[in-house]
C-alpha cells in the first residue's frame, strides 16, 4: 500500500540510522582534528597566561615556577609540553627540560628571523605570540608550538606534541562521548513521538473494540488516517453502524415471530371479550343518552336551564363514549397484533421530559408537582412511539388519582433484579389500592373505585393498553404500593441498549 504502515516505519528508522552514521562519519572527518587542534591551542594558551602572570620586572617568579604543585607544573607534566624562557639578550631563565638548547636556539631564531618559518604552518597569530604547527624532522613527530615576547620582557616558547597517545585517546574519547550522547538524545525523542504518534490511534482501536464488545454503538473512531489503522478504524464506524441495525431488525423480527405464535391463540377468545366488554360498558353512558333525550322530548322541564343541564349530560356521556371507543380500538389493534412494533435504540430520557413539559399545565390544574429524578441520558430498546403511550396513560392515571401530598416522581434507572434493563417507575401520592385488586388492574373495563372513575371520565381501558404493549414487548410491568411514603408505583422495564 501507498500508505503502508510497515513501510513507514521501516523507511523512518533506516533513514535515521543512516542519518546518524553519516553525521557520525562526516563529523569525525571534518571535525575531530580541528577539535583536536583546538583543545591544544587553548592548553597552550592558558600555560601562556599563566607564565606571563608570573614573570616580574625583576625577572621570573622562581618560587612559583619551582612549586611542583603549582598550576603550571601540573599543566605541564599532565600534557607533556615543553617550555623554555629568554631574556632580553636571549640568555635562558627558564625550561623544563635539562636539555633544551634545540628549544632555545630556535626561539633565538624565530625571535632574530634566523630561523626559516617555510615549514611550519601557522594556525594562530597575535600582537605578542604565534602559535604554529611544525614537524620535528629528527624525531619525526609533529608539535605544535606557541612562540613570542612576554608582556614584562623576554621571550618565550611552548611546545606540546600533538601526537601524545594520552591525549589523542582522552580528546577523541570525549569527543566521541558528547556526539553519542547528542546523537541519543535526539534518537530517543525521534523514537517517542513517532512510537506515541502509531500507538495512539491502536490505544483508541482497543478502546472502541471493547465499547462494542459491551453494544456500545456510540463508540467511533475519530483519529483519522489513510494508512491501514485509518483504514480500520473506518471499518470499526461501519461496523459499529450495521450492528446496531442488524441487532435493531433482529429484535424486531423475534419479536414479530413471538407475536405470530401467541397472536393465532388469542384472536377468537380476544373477539368474545371484547364484544361482551363493549356491550356492558356501552350500556349505561346509552341509557342515560337515550333517558336525557326522552326528557327532552317530552318537555319533561319547560326551563331553559334543565334543558342546557339535559344537553350538557348527552354531549358529555357522547363525548366518553368516544374516547372509550378510540381506546378500544387502540387496544383491539394491539391485541389482534395489527400495530406493527418498530424496536429501536433510543434516549428514553427527552421522552420522559417531553411529556412532562406537556403536561404541566394539567398538573397545575390538579395543583399536583411533578419531578423527574434519573439519568440525563437513558438508551433503551423499544417502540418509542408505544413507549409513550405507557407513560402517557401512567401520567394521567397518576394526575387523577393524586392526593395528599401531591407529588408526582417519575424515575428511571437500573433494574432491580435484571441485569442489563432499566426500570421506569410513576410514583403519586394517594389512597392504597387494595392487595385484592391489585393483580386485576390490567383487565379491561375493570375499576377500583367505579364512582371516581366515571367521575373523571375514565373507561378502565388505558392499563390494558399498557399491558398489551408491554407483551408485545416481551418486557416486564406492575403496581406495588409504598405504605411509607403515602402512595402508589406504576413501573415497566426496558433492555438496555
Amino acid at each position: 500500500m501507498k500508505h503502508s504502515i510497515g513501510a513507514q516505519l521501516a523507511a523512518i528508522f533506516t533513514g535515521l540510522m543512516a542519518v546518524v552514521l553519516a553525521a557520525n562519519l562526516l563529523a569525525n572527518y571534518f571535525f575531530l582534528e580541528r577539535y583536536y587542534v583546538h583543545r591544544l591551542e587553548q592548553t597552550l594558551t592558558k600555560a601562556y597566561r599563566l607564565v606571563d602572570e608570573h614573570m616580574t620586572e625583576d625577572g621570573l617568579d622562581a618560587d612559583y615556577f619551582s612549586d611542583r604543585g603549582s598550576e603550571i607544573n601540573q599543566l605541564f607534566f599532565s600534557n607533556n609540553m615543553d617550555l623554555v624562557v629568554l631574556d632580553e639578550s636571549f640568555d635562558r631563565i627558564l625550561s623544563t627540560r635539562m636539555n633544551s638548547d634545540v628549544m632555545a636556539g630556535r626561539l633565538y631564531g624565530y625571535a632574530t628571523g634566523l630561523e626559516p618559518e617555510e615549514d611550519a604552518v601557522i594556525l594562530k597569530q597575535s600582537e605578542n605570540y604565534k602559535i604554529q604547527r611544525k614537524k620535528d624532522s629528527m624525531m619525526n613527530l609533529d608539535y605544535l608550538e606557541m612562540w613570542g615576547v612576554l608582556s614584562k620582557s623576554g621571550y618565550f616558547m611552548i611546545r606540546i606534541p600533538m601526537s601524545s597517545i594520552h591525549e589523542s585517546v582522552g580528546i577523541s574519547a570525549r569527543f566521541s562521548l558528547i556526539f553519542s550522547l547528542a546523537a541519543l538524545v535526539i534518537c530517543f525523542a525521534l523514537i517517542w513521538f513517532l512510537s506515541n504518534r502509531f500507538t495512539r490511534p491502536v490505544r483508541e482501536l482497543t478502546e472502541l473494540s471493547k465499547r462494542m464488545a459491551d453494544l456500545d454503538f456510540n463508540a467511533r473512531y475519530t483519529s483519522g488516517g489513510s494508512n491501514e489503522i485509518g483504514q480500520l478504524g473506518d471499518h470499526f464506524n461501519k461496523m459499529s453502524d450495521t450492528l446496531q441495525e442488524t441487532i435493531s431488525q433482529l429484535k424486531s423480527a423475534n419479536n414479530e415471530l413471538q407475536r405470530d405464535i401467541e397472536r393465532k391463540e388469542k384472536q377468537e377468545q380476544m373477539r368474545s371479550e371484547f364484544l361482551s366488554n363493549v356491550s356492558h360498558e356501552l350500556k349505561t353512558p346509552l341509557a342515560l343518552i337515550r333517558g336525557y333525550a326522552e326528557g327532552l322530548q317530552e318537555c319533561i322541564n319547560d326551563d331553559q336551564e334543565s334543558r342546557e343541564f339535559y344537553c350538557d349530560v348527552i354531549i358529555d356521556e357522547a363525548g366518553k363514549m368516544n374516547a372509550m371507543v378510540q381506546k378500544l380500538l387502540t387496544l383491539n389493534q394491539l391485541e389482534f397484533g395489527n400495530e406493527q412494533v418498530e424496536m429501536s435504540r433510543f434516549d428514553i430520557v427527552p421522552l420522559i421530559k417531553g411529556k412532562l413539559q406537556s403536561l404541566q399545565i394539567l398538573a397545575q390544574q390538579k395543583e399536583a408537582q411533578i419531578t423527574y429524578e434519573g439519568p440525563e441520558e437513558l438508551y433503551v430498546w423499544g417502540d418509542e412511539y408505544m413507549v409513550e403511550e405507557v407513560l402517557t396513560n401512567y401520567l394521567s392515571n397518576a394526575l387523577n388519582h393524586v392526593a395528599g401530598d401531591r407529588n408526582i416522581f417519575i424515575s428511571a434507572g437500573e433494574a432491580p433484579e435484571r441485569e442489563g434493563a432499566s426500570r421506569i417507575a410513576v410514583f403519586n401520592n394517594g389512597e392504597l389500592i387494595p392487595e385484592e385488586d391489585l393483580g386485576r388492574l390490567w383487565d379491561k373495563f375493570y375499576k377500583v373505585d367505579k364512582a371516581r372513575t366515571r367521575e373523571y371520565g375514565g373507561s378502565g381501558v388505558g392499563l390494558s393498553i399498557v399491558k398489551a404493549i408491554m407483551d408485545s414487548f416481551h418486557q416486564p410491568y406492575g403496581v406495588s404500593n409504598i405504605p411509607d411514603k403515602n402512595g402508589v408505583e406504576f413501573w415497566f422495564e426496558l433492555e438496555n441498549a
